[in-house]
């Protein structure tokens, strides 16, 4: 979820001081852009379009992130029958990038829809909020079985793709949702989480985000048996919002191939969220992936950089006026007006694609859209139906229709299978561990403590 970070606590999410993310979301990325913004690239030869739906009628096109869950709860408060994913959801007042028809013109075979809480919840309340999320998204396929149906597995994605279905699997993003606790982790697991990205914007008690002031210095000795119980349970250890230095120390301490469910190269745009060079080659050496997020921040520097000022006005506004959201709303978008921010495009994001092959290799990306949890979106990539013109792209460009196989569904089967196959082999070597802080093993990292409350 790209949801704008606060500059501080007192403008966080859901307080009476904020102006909503959606809000600022909107007013960063919907800024008319310049009249000299690239257009989008020319639709598909042919032969490029029969290419990729060869390759994707034999490889599953798997999404790391896509954050419809959350709209039903902001927008219709988990009411599925407000929002019909039937029709067409762009539409609506305020569209979505989402919906069944689009899906399947998308030539989607897997979803991880993720399940997120704001980072103003904290302990026993942002756990409930989580098992809310989750039992949404089992709502929701229950709703549409014709089309959906639920995956835990690498297997049973292939099975539901065969099916004629897509296959939904659920991420679920902050690890604050788990309130400090293993037997949380495991329930959520349990529940059917099959990854959880460790912070969102703000740092928490066993981790540090990579757009908040570090409190620990990387990862807790918690924060690491978090990963080591990620690793027993078989829950994929998700590195987008956190810290380069909890990457570092997630990448030494985690017997299984990490990801990166929506994160970009940083070399070619300079967002903290995104992943830096020498940190793509530990996740080759990791075998893990790295599923490029299209939000135009993450991908364009120039977009990067002229939404600056924008945020910059939201914290000052926030500080100035921290009991009438309203005004503060109003004056962003005065402000937001006088600063338009350039377009992103596909070729952009096709070129992310290709500067994470060529340092981590082809196996190691993926394709993690951050669809619904962004406003604005690249020129040629504006939804979940334009999939086929991103794959187009990277033949265009010389790819082997194996190659592009790989990215589009095969790189993160393959990292599930082998995230399955260490869990089977730590269930048998350890039992669960409790709640409670273990005596470690001799780590590759730092001590950097732990959790408040939480005995080391």
């Amino acid at each position: 979820m790209v949801h704008t970070p606060p500059s501080s606590p007192a403008l966080g999410r859901s307080t009476p001081a904020a102006l909503s993310a959606a809000a600022l979301t909107a007013l960063l990325l919907f800024a008319a852009a310049p009249a000299s913004a690239q257009t989008a690239p020319a639709a598909a030869e042919p032969a490029l379009r029969a290419r990729v739906a060869r390759i994707l009628a034999a490889t599953p096109l798997v999404d790391g992130h896509n954050d419809l869950p959350e709209n039903y709860k902001e927008r219709v408060d988990d009411h599925l029958d407000r929002i019909d994913l039937a029709g067409d959801t762009s539409t609506l007042a305020e569209p979505l990038h989402t919906d069944i028809p689009r899906l399947r013109r998308g030539g989607v075979g897997g979803q991880f829809w993720s399940v997120f809480v704001p980072t103003t919840l904290a302990g026993p309340p942002a756990a409930v909020a989580v098992l809310e999320q989750i039992d949404l998204v089992h709502r929701m396929i229950a709703r549409y079985p014709e089309t959906f149906a639920f995956a835990a597995t690498a297997a049973d994605v292939e099975r539901i793709r065969r099916s004629g279905r897509i296959a939904c699997l659920i991420g679920m993003e902050g690890g604050y949702a788990i309130a400090d606790s293993l037997a949380v982790l495991r329930q959520t697991y349990a529940c059917g989480a099959r990854y959880m990205t460790l912070t969102h914007w703000k740092s928490i008690d066993w981790a540090d985000a990579a757009t908040d002031a570090p409190r620990h210095g990387g990862l807790t000795r918690f924060g690491r048996e978090v990963v080591r119980e990620m690793n027993r349970t078989g829950m994929l250890v998700d590195l987008s919002h956190v810290s380069d230095q909890v990457m570092l120390d997630a990448l030494a301490t985690s017997q299984a191939p990490v990801i990166f469910s929506h994160s970009s190269a940083r070399a070619l745009c300079r967002h903290p969220r995104n992943v830096p060079d020498d940190i793509l080659r530990r996740v080759a050496g990791n075998r893990g992936i790295v599923m490029v997020n299209v939000a135009p921040g993450f991908v364009s520097e120039a977009a990067r950089i002229a939404s600056q000022p924008v945020e910059a006005e939201w914290a000052r506004l926030g500080a100035l006026y921290p009991n009438d959201p309203e005004r503060v709303d109003s004056e962003l978008h005065a402000f937001a007006a006088q600063h338009p921010t350039p377009d992103a495009t596909l070729a952009q994001v096709a070129d992310h694609i290709e500067h994470i092959r060529d340092v981590a290799g082809v196996d190691h990306v993926g394709i993690g859209s951050d669809f619904d949890g962004i406003g604005r979106t690249p020129v040629g990539l504006e939804d979940v139906s334009k999939y086929p013109a991103l794959l187009a792209e990277l033949l265009r460009r010389g790819w082997t229709d194996a190659d592009v196989a790989k990215v589009a569904g095969g790189n993160i089967l393959r990292v599930m299978r082998e995230a399955e196959l260490v869990a089977a082999r730590l269930q048998k070597e350890r039992p669960a561990s409790d709640a409670r802080i273990e005596e470690l093993d001799a780590a590759p990292v730092p001590d950097h403590g732990g959790p408040a409350g939480v005995p080391e």
